[in-house]
């Protein structure tokens, strides 16, 4: 990790930047890949499929007794895990049921919302070096919660054409409907367009590496809604003088070792506080399996000694990190700060992993920066709003005349009109 110690202002949007790839490349790659879907359906799916995951598919779709395979293949002690996170999640989402309530904004005028939810939607699970089951728990139960009427799950498989049984047994008790054997780009085209095997969604959830990203973005131009631009993930923790070293460099380590081009980004008030962490994340990363793509992580992530705690939330506010951990003595005061993050994590004992897994809140959240202005997802991402209004005839003379200069002056003869025959009807 790069140690850069007191950091001038001008300098913070260099420092910030994210690692990124030749994104010209990329985009080029994605549009190819999500033109040969678009026109061929599964057979490109399949192709692609091979080229990529390096498995020839017969069947895109998961069968019955693939379901079953699974349900025998997941340890009970797993199941139970599955189980006590899938259920603190039900709660923290259910809770985030939205009421409506009609609003007379003036006598004979009123509004109020109705709560839809999303009938078809589409949830990409990553594969890759680690099977993210957790993902689809976190993608899963909020649809289900929400009245999704369709909810549709690609994953790629491994190399003999099967997906990993937990994510099938974290599948059914979330609530899936349908499960295909796709990853990557062809995954999310798949969703965008629909094929003979995959249905069309209308919205595209979950988390991917750049090409994922990208194609997510290209995809909601004209043809689906996503959730967010979610890319490589990201983790800082803010420390001083009284946190941990062994806790910091564990959850450093713990975002490092999604993949080579996760971040992660300690900001600390405290000079002492550093060489201990190096220390701590060398000695721990020595035990860890997954050592070489966290070490790999690591080399585009930095240390940032800062000048005192307004500084360090200055500078947080800037990256808007999509996990922040506060391991600071007065982390609740720090918290009151912070305007741009995706979840935030509080005290010593509030390790990322908890919501990663099991505390509840959902961990599919807006990286790359995008916590300025993205919200992670939550029950509220399933759903469309739809505004009602209704006027009386009171309502008709209330805000008649004002309708009628306002479309007037805006010179749209025929808005004003709609009103002027209501309100001459009224006269009579």
């Amino acid at each position: 990790m790069k140690i850069i110690r007191y950091p001038e202002p001008a300098q913070w949007e260099e420092l910030l930047r994210r690692p990124a790839l030749d994104v010209a490349t990329l985009n080029d790659t994605v549009r190819t890949v999500l033109q040969e879907v678009r026109t061929r359906g599964d057979e490109a799916v399949k192709d692609f499929e091979e080229r990529f995951d390096h498995v020839r598919l017969d069947s895109l779709s998961v069968s019955e007794a693939e379901w079953a395979e699974a349900e025998t293949l997941v340890s009970e002690e797993l199941k139970e895990a599955l189980r006590q996170a899938h259920a603190n999640i039900e709660k923290f989402h259910a809770a985030q049921r939205f009421e409506s309530r009609p609003v007379t904004v003036t006598e004979g005028v009123t509004c109020w919302q109705k709560y839809v939810p999303i009938e078809k939607v589409g949830l990409y699970i990553p594969g890759g070096t680690a099977p993210l089951f957790s993902t689809v728990l976190m993608l899963a139960t909020p649809a289900r919660i929400a009245g999704c009427g369709e909810i549709v799950l690609c994953t790629p498989p491994n190399r003999e054409g099967k997906i990993h049984p937990a994510i099938l047994y974290a599948a059914r008790v979330a609530g899936v409907s349908k499960i295909f054997k796709a990853g990557g780009v062809q995954a999310i085209g798949a969703m965008a367009y629909g094929t003979e095997s995959v249905p069309k969604v209308y919205k595209i959830f979950g988390p991917g590496n750049q090409y994922v990203t990208a194609a997510k973005q290209q995809v909601s131009l004209h043809d689906v809604a996503i959730d967010m631009p979610a890319g490589p993930s990201e983790v800082e923790v803010l420390a001083d003088e009284t946190s941990r070293a062994d806790f910091v460099a564990a959850d450093l380590l713990s975002q490092a070792e999604h993949g080579v081009d996760s971040q992660v980004l300690l900001v600390t008030t405290s000079e002492t506080l550093i060489p201990q962490v190096v220390a701590e994340v060398e000695r721990q990363l020595a035990q860890l399996p997954r050592q070489e793509i966290a070490s790999r992580a690591l080399e585009s992530s930095k240390i940032i000694l800062v000048r005192d705690r307004a500084e360090a939330l200055a500078l947080t506010n800037r990256y808007a990190p999509e996990h922040l951990i506060i391991e600071t003595a007065d982390y609740l005061e720090l918290a009151q700060g912070v305007v741009n993050a995706g979840s935030v994590f509080l005290g010593s004992y509030t390790p990322e992993s908890a919501g990663d897994y099991a505390s509840g809140t959902n961990h599919t959240l807006p990286t790359n920066g995008y916590a300025t202005a993205y919200s992670g997802v939550n029950l509220d991402s399933y759903h469309r709003k739809i505004t009602f209004q209704e006027l009386t005839p009171e309502g008709v003379r209330r805000i008649g005349r004002t309708v009628e200069v306002m479309a007037a002056n805006e010179h749209l003869d025929a808005h004003k009109n709609a009103m002027t025959l209501r309100l001459n009807s009224l006269k009579s």
